[in-house]
């Protein structure tokens, strides 16, 4: 049992909130292709929704990840996925390696307005030519004096036309590619206009409309060094960190599509087809039951994954499965919840149908399966690291 019932009164406050702050406005901001975030991460920050496991001394709770991901699962409940997504970078995934390896300067600068949700934030990782493949990123910050300057790009950034600053991964020398990244607070606004040398162009994307997507570009850039967490050179394994608790984040998040088969259950009841409900055929029966357990042993997985973090261990593997299997189960649910309400679900402003388009980035997002599968295969031992 990894939930309390502390746990479960943080999930029922944020169901709470989506009930009477997100889920009335989201069909608007899905129309929008935006969510209004600094106005939603400042009421959520005033109930210290962004700061669950960051320390006291920045405005957070200090409680350890189990509270973190039982926020995340609360969230996949929003009725527009775009919008947890953007919560989840904020909360988990730019966050994580400022608050474990940044100074003291630096967490009470940009960590503590983070939690507080007086900014938006991003990460940056992912470039055009180099996303799930981190060791090849492109983009530089070379030192001069003291500061950094830095150029090039980063793709799919989320919250990135609204965001702040983000906390980008950038190569800092020409040591081996493991060894020559650096995470670096990039402020992406300066007096409350694009800061010098940054462009941000949005994304139009299949899903996720209610997110913002951006593709951000830095041409010589300029941050002081004392921008950058912990050491430099150890970027990449700082990230590979932060990792963890992202893959963890979307699994929790995943683990509420259990609505959505009920939804489409309850659907079946009423729909009528020959005579006799839908849901009285064995076959649609045995499938919701069947992928009902694959949600169970999803749930199962991440949280013994998150269990494991918490004891300080290595999650890597087991935070890689949960994430191939969350991307994989959340398709197929959308995709046989879509086929058994048939035509109703094909509309578009069926939730099915948004379900559907959302959640095909969990396949994508944040280290694709194809990634997963290398990453695992690893652990195993079945291939080399340089494979």
């Amino acid at each position: 049992m990894l939930y309390t019932q502390e746990h479960h009164k943080l999930m029922d406050s944020i169901r709470r909130f989506i009930a009477s702050e997100i889920d009335p406005f989201v069909d608007e901001w899905e129309a929008n292709h935006i969510f209004p975030a600094h106005e939603l991460f400042k009421k959520m920050g005033r109930l210290g929704f962004l700061g669950i496991t960051k320390p006291e001394a920045y405005g957070g709770m200090g409680l350890d990840f189990s509270y973190a991901l039982a926020a995340a699962e609360a969230m996949g409940y929003v009725r527009a996925q775009g919008v947890g997504m953007g919560v989840g970078v904020q909360a988990n995934m730019a966050t994580p390696a400022l608050a474990a390896f940044g100074s003291d300067e630096l967490k009470r600068e940009f960590l503590a307005p983070a939690i507080a949700g007086d900014v938006v934030v991003s990460i940056g990782v992912s470039e055009q030519g180099a996303g799930s493949d981190v060791a090849s990123l492109k983009t530089r910050a070379r030192r001069d004096g003291g500061d950094y300057v830095i150029s090039g790009s980063k793709m799919w950034i989320t919250n990135g036309t609204q965001a702040d600053w983000i906390c980008l991964l950038a190569n800092t020398s020409d040591a081996q590619p493991h060894k020559n990244k650096s995470l670096i607070i990039v402020p992406l606004k300066e007096g409350g206009k694009r800061a010098r040398g940054v462009e941000v162009q949005k994304i139009k994307k299949f899903g996720m409309w209610s997110s913002d997507t951006a593709q951000i570009f830095f041409d010589e850039v300029r941050v002081p060094v004392r921008h950058r967490i912990g050491e430099e050179g150890m970027g990449f394994i700082y990230q590979m960190k932060q990792f963890q608790e992202e893959r963890l984040d979307g699994a929790a998040r995943r683990l509420a599509s259990i609505e959505l088969i009920q939804e489409t259950a309850d659907y079946l009841r009423q729909r009528v087809a020959f005579g006799r409900p839908l849901l009285d055929n064995q076959f649609i029966q045995y499938k919701l039951a069947e992928l009902k357990t694959e949600l169970e042993a999803l749930r199962s997985l991440t949280y013994r994954a998150t269990l494991a973090y918490i004891d300080g261990e290595d999650v890597t593997e087991l935070a890689s499965m949960a994430k191939l299997k969350a991307g994989r189960l959340g398709r197929e649910i959308a995709d046989w919840c879509m086929q058994f309400q048939g035509g109703m679900g094909y509309t578009w402003d069926n939730r099915v149908s948004r379900a559907y388009r959302d959640y095909r980035l969990g396949s994508i997002g944040g280290g694709a399966d194809e990634v997963m599968m290398m990453v695992i295969a690893r652990k195993m031992g079945l291939m080399e690291m340089g494979s």
